[in-house]
């Protein structure tokens, strides 16, 4: 199966909180890294929330809830993943702030063959992984919100990923986690956002130019195309400030009309209208 059984999740906001609960339902010690005792607390009540509603849905018995949450452990200092078999990031989507990571990573982590894997979705792994000096050991694992409930990981690979990483980090996701695992190629976007994020930025152009309300085309795209959600309700679901960066890394790699991001996105942004997570995007989450 793996030959990882003690995972280490930086960041416990709703990715790094999904991935968490993923490797703690399915039997793997997990270090739950955050930057304060504050979001600590707050990490450590999202993921109790999470688990309870799986068991009050029955999708897990109590001993498994009980189980799960024992193979859970919390710390605001980063040393104390020095153990772990695989790291995975899951900060905010900030180039600066994952080579930072990345770099005390390669100083910690104390396993000559332990992985470093980044939960980004459009920050380039080559990138990251030459903040380390074991940059073969460095791949991309891209889960989708919410990560419990989602069945795909992207394996991604950079020029400087050694085989043997790609393919103990598909044999995680796929034998450990029972996920479905593709390898993408480590350009922006990877597969999924390539093709996904243009379609989101034009439905939000469509609501921007006033040729139809957000209602009318999530409406149109659910019952006309039997989509499962709407562009604009999954635009607030994925976070309005995370479209914005993946767009904006998107432009700048490609420089295709397609990939710049709507005034009214920054806009909404830069009012804090970030969708689900702040209460207010395309639609008020507030009551």
């Amino acid at each position: 199966m793996t030959d990882i059984t003690r995972v280490g999740v930086i960041g416990c906001g709703l990715m790094g909180a999904g991935i968490a609960e993923v490797c703690a339902r399915r039997g793997i010690d997990v270090v739950v890294r955050e930057i304060d005792d504050e979001a600590v607390a707050a990490g450590r009540t999202r993921l109790d929330a999470s688990l309870r509603r799986a068991l009050t849905a029955g999708k897990i018995a109590q001993e498994e809830f009980d189980a799960a949450r024992g193979r859970l452990t919390y710390t605001a200092e980063l040393d104390d993943l020095a153990g772990c078999d695989l790291v995975i990031e899951a900060a905010t989507e900030n180039p600066e702030i994952k080579t930072a990571l990345f770099t005390e990573l390669d100083r910690i982590v104390k396993r000559p063959d332990a992985i470093l894997a980044s939960n980004t979705s459009s920050i380039p792994i080559a990138r990251i992984a030459q903040a380390t000096s074991r940059p073969g050991q460095v791949v991309g694992l891209h889960f989708f919100n919410p990560a419990p409930v989602q069945k795909l990981v992207e394996v991604v690979e950079s020029i400087l990923t050694d085989p043997v990483t790609v393919s103990r980090a598909r044999e995680f996701a796929t034998g450990a986690l029972g996920k479905t695992a593709i390898v993408a190629p480590d350009r922006s976007g990877f597969v999924v956002n390539a093709l996904l994020v243009p379609y989101l930025l034009s439905a939000v152009r469509m609501v921007e130019a006033g040729h139809a309300t957000a209602e009318d085309v999530d409406t149109g795209m659910t019952l006309g195309c039997a989509h499962p959600m709407g562009p604009l309700r999954l635009s607030d679901l994925i976070g309005l400030d995370t479209l914005l960066a993946i767009a904006e890394s998107l432009h700048a790699e490609f420089a295709e009309p397609h990939y710049a991001p709507p005034p009214l996105l920054r806009r909404m942004v830069q009012a804090g209208f970030l969708g689900r997570k702040s209460g207010r995007g395309f639609y008020d989450y507030r009551s």
